[in-house]
């Protein structure tokens, strides 16, 4: 790809970028979000057309009008936001649009035949070729994903953040199928947020700023900070706000306490305390009952015993308003599908919890109502500063400070964090983790769940080591090492 350009209403996504991928290697494609990195692979896809710039292939010219010429070339793309068909079933999802058929009639035992040995193929032979997709986890439907880019006689497959819904045994399991792929000729395009799998999987990088390229073709062992420093513009590193000074916990309020708190099937006998201008990390390995324990103190679900304390009051458990009435907001790891309005303004996103404040006799004042929230979206820095673009147009860091916008709006005294940085690029985690500083330096409680363990360790106060449901371990998390949390949680599995 040579100078390629594309023109939005109002923007300029790519502004002359140049790509090159070889055969059998792992190009890694980095950038900030909003650099242009969705767009362009969009038009290796054929899914947009450019405005300029030239592409080849195999040396020879080529225009790739459509996602089906672009297949028809070898070209396939996972996308990060899964365009899996829910109701229909995994096999039909694998090979929609190149059925396998005989006068017009589907081949239904050859199908699921292929799509078995797929599936094997990647390490999940669980998975039923006749099971509906929409009824499988996120990670195994990345899975299905996969085998259906692999259906293909594919030379070059495009991964966008493949690894942001899997285990860290899936990861790897992901990395031998790359493996195995480039061993075979087969060239991967993958973009991804975290440094550590660059270095593990990739070979050569290209660096996307504002549109542009500004760096193609480092090794995949250029040092971090360059990388950084390449997509920001400034010298920066992975770096989390200064902690305060070391304090007794006890000389806070205590806004949170769950004591004994257990849901059958996800945790047991769960108890623990946040105070206030405290922020506390949970960590453990995917399955461990992480997100459910937030969800769980958020009323989202119904716990079997146990209670949840917010400043004394016992919350009854399974009702949200009770909860959100106490104080408690959560933004939760599917910020798209559970927390946003994508089609709707930011001034509707950030004042949905809170539209009581501007109503009388059942109207809302709607200018009190953008005043309020302009007033929040100007306190986070929330770019572009237009309260009246539709959220879904923004990057992945500014909707999340869209749902962090809602609920200091709302006048939240409890925060819970699901993978708050989930998606969301090295630039922006420095401002989110400043952001969630802020706000504990406010008086207000973090209780937040990271895969990641040095965010875990780099930013909370306090860290709580989950495994299979149960909190084995409780410490300052300036007193842990990221290799003794991992032997905590992965002590069992190992056994």
């Amino acid at each position: 790809m040579r100078g390629i350009t594309k023109q939005f209403p109002g923007a300029k996504a790519l502004d002359g970028v140049d790509l090159e991928v070889r055969a059998g290697e792992v190009h890694c494609l980095l950038g900030q979000n909003g650099a242009g990195k969705s767009t362009l692979i969009k038009v290796l896809a054929g899914a947009h057309q450019p405005d300029g710039g030239d592409l080849a292939w195999d040396g020879e010219p080529v225009t790739l009008p459509s996602p089906t010429a672009a297949m028809r070339h070898g070209i396939a793309t996972i996308y990060q936001e899964l365009d899996l068909v829910h109701g229909l079933s995994v096999a039909d999802n694998i090979f929609l649009g190149h059925e396998r058929a005989h006068f017009g009639v589907t081949r239904r035992g050859e199908t699921a035949g292929a799509a078995r040995e797929l599936l094997r193929s990647l390490g999940h032979p669980e998975i039923s070729p006749g099971t509906e997709v929409g009824s499988l986890s996120p990670a195994q439907q990345q899975i299905v994903s996969m085998a259906r880019a692999l259906s293909h006689d594919t030379r070059l497959i495009v991964m966008d953040e493949p690894s942001a819904v899997l285990t860290q045994d899936e990861v790897g399991n992901l990395f031998r199928v790359i493996g195995d792929l480039t061993a075979r000729g087969v060239a991967v395009l993958y973009i991804s947020h975290r440094m550590g799998e660059i270095r593990t999987i990739g070979h050569r990088v290209t660096v996307l700023k504002d549109g542009r390229t500004v760096a193609a073709g480092l090794p995949a062992s250029t040092p971090t900070a360059r990388l950084v420093a390449l997509m920001t513009g400034r010298e920066a590193s992975y770096a989390f706000p200064e902690r305060p000074a070391a304090e007794d916990p006890r000389q806070r309020t205590e806004l949170l306490r769950v004591e004994h708190l257990t849901l059958p099937g996800s945790f047991e006998d769960v108890s623990f305390t946040v105070h206030a201008g405290e922020i506390v990390g949970l960590v453990g390995l995917v399955g461990s009952g992480r997100s459910e324990i937030l969800h769980a103190v958020y009323g989202a679900s119904r716990p079997s015993s146990g209670t949840v304390r917010v400043d004394g009051a016992v919350l009854p458990p399974g009702r949200v308003t009770a909860a959100v009435r106490a104080g408690v907001g959560l933004a939760p790891e599917e910020r798209k599908g559970q927390a946003l309005f994508l089609h709707d303004s930011v001034v509707r996103n950030v004042s949905v919890s809170s539209l009581g404040r501007f109503a009388r006799f059942g109207w809302v004042d709607r200018r009190r109502e953008r005043a309020a929230a302009a007033e929040r979206v100007a306190a986070l820095d929330l770019r572009p500063a237009d309260p009246s673009r539709a959220v879904g147009t923004l990057s992945g860091g500014n909707q999340q400070k869209a749902v962090l916008a809602r609920w200091l709006l709302r006048g939240c005294r409890v925060l819970l964090l699901d993978e708050p940085t989930r998606g969301v690029d090295v630039g922006a985690r420095a401002e989110l983790y400043a952001l969630v500083r802020e706000l504990a330096d406010s008086g207000v409680a973090v209780l937040f769940v990271s895969s990641e363990v040095p965010e875990v360790l780099g930013l909370a106060d306090r860290a709580l080591v989950l495994r299979e449901g149960r909190i084995v371990h409780e410490a300052p998390a300036a007193s842990l090492k990221e290799s003794h949390v991992l032997d905590l949680v992965m002590e069992e599995s190992r056994t």
